[in-house]
């Protein structure tokens, strides 16, 4: 059987959790940062688990992380 290729982008932005959930990051924390509050901010760093609509898809890309 051959090997699966991971689609590059996804395996950037997502990451596999030891009992298989997948994490990802938050967006909006680049730029224009004065006008947004120091409490939203600090949520945007932390990051989160991917809704279940979306995790067979995100799987499906990265199925060796």
């Amino acid at each position: 059987m051959p090997k699966l290729k991971s689609h590059k982008g996804a395996s950037k932005r997502f990451k596999k959790t030891a009992t298989g959930k997948v994490k990802r990051g938050h967006s909006g924390l680049r730029h224009m940062l004065t006008s947004k509050a120091h409490k939203r901010k600090r949520k945007l760093g932390t990051a989160t688990l991917v809704s279940d609509g979306d995790v067979r898809k995100v799987k499906r890309m990265i199925p060796y992380q």
